[in-house]
């Protein structure tokens, strides 16, 4: 029988990385961190209430669990090409922790995930001189990857880089794209109306750490959509099918859309029905930016349609207010690109172990 092998989640969110993780049916999540209240409810809610709710650099100060596997995406926005991209960003440096509790807890393997600009940064050369014979990672090898989540069973170009690490004296752990095409928007939500009137959630409400938190909700409460002003209606009805703002006439444009017909072609444009969607962000609720009308309706996308192109299952439960449950969907690492990778290190820890002790698996 395939060993089970216990994992910890560092930023952990909402819990898309250990979604993927623990849908192989091998992987038990024993500890997880993450500072936002609502991310870490919603964390509680499906995983367990394994979860530190607080500032990692407190976390890592205290005793640590031991675990198999430690995966993790410290904040990207200090790397972001939509940001500012600063050095000087604490939250550049996030990563540090993650290094720190890679030493304390020395899983056998380890996942860190992050925007593609991670890869170019100064931070990045500073992570991987840990691996060097002088570093404090130095047990370790890291394979990195550049990927693209459509190439892994979701349903969204969404690129990614993925840092893959395995204790020297074994082989790397391949990661390639798995030929599950993530399929299409309109795959992705089938079965979901078109229809949506409601446009707040249900009043309900769960606690963690003695904090009392909107939720749990369900993919159907989720459904909601924005109260729009009668301008951003006729805007909506004005975009025809895989349209966008530079369809609408002078009349609905916004002055700076009528002085700069170059930049982003997404902005106020429609989803294609038959296509991966375009990366789901944290404001996918509002199509002035980006490409988040629905396909056929006069309407943003809705949270659960943004949930299921993430790629979260029809019976994930989610907490926190509107704002804060988009914030977790469009900061989530896809479950599909999460399970994606859970399944090339278990099977590569498989075959390992099959070589180093014959008939054992």
């Amino acid at each position: 029988m395939s060993p089970r092998m216990k994992m910890v989640d560092l930023f952990a969110g909402c819990g898309g990385l250990t979604a993927g993780f623990v849908a192989t049916g091998r992987v038990d999540p024993v500890a997880a961190v993450e500072m936002d209240a609502d991310a870490a409810a919603t964390y509680a809610q499906n995983f367990g209430q394994h979860v530190h709710v607080g500032d990692i650099a407190d976390w890592v100060g205290g005793p640590l669990p031991s675990a198999d596997i430690v995966v993790g995406g410290p904040p990207c926005q200090g790397f972001s090409s939509l940001g500012k991209q600063d050095p000087a960003d604490p939250r550049s440096v996030m990563w540090l922790h993650y290094v720190e509790a890679l030493t304390k807890i020395q899983p056998r393997y380890f996942v860190l995930e992050n925007v593609p600009q991670f890869l170019k940064s100064p931070q990045f050369l500073d992570f991987a001189s840990e691996f060097e014979s002088d570093g404090r990672l130095a047990a370790y090898k890291i394979e990195v990857f550049r990927v693209n989540a459509a190439e892994y069973g979701a349903p969204q170009n969404r690129r990614r880089a993925v840092v893959i690490g395995s204790l020297r004296g074994e082989p790397g752990v391949p990661l390639k794209p798995t030929g599950a095409v993530g399929g299409s928007v309109s795959s992705a939500w089938r079965g979901m109306s078109t229809t949506v009137v409601e446009t707040d959630l249900p009043i309900s409400s769960t606690f963690l750490n003695g904090r009392s938190v909107p939720g749990p909700f369900k993919l159907q409460d989720i459904h909601i959509t924005r109260r729009p002003t009668e301008l951003s209606k006729a805007r909506y009805a004005a975009i025809p099918v895989g349209g966008d703002r530079r369809d609408l006439p002078d009349e609905l444009k916004a002055p700076c859309w009528i002085k700069h017909t170059s930049g982003s072609a997404d902005v106020m444009g429609r989803l294609h029905a038959d296509r991966p969607s375009v990366t789901i962000r944290t404001e996918f609720f509002k199509p002035e930016k980006g490409r988040y009308l629905h396909p056929t309706a006069d309407r943003p996308i809705t949270h659960a349609e943004a949930a299921l192109i993430q790629g979260f299952a029809e019976d994930f439960s989610w907490c926190g207010t509107k704002v804060s449950i988009a914030k977790q969907i469009g900061n989530a690492v896809p479950p599909p690109l999460a399970n994606a990778i859970a399944a090339a290190l278990l099977q590569h820890h498989d075959e390992w172990l099959e070589r180093a002790i014959p008939g054992r698996s």
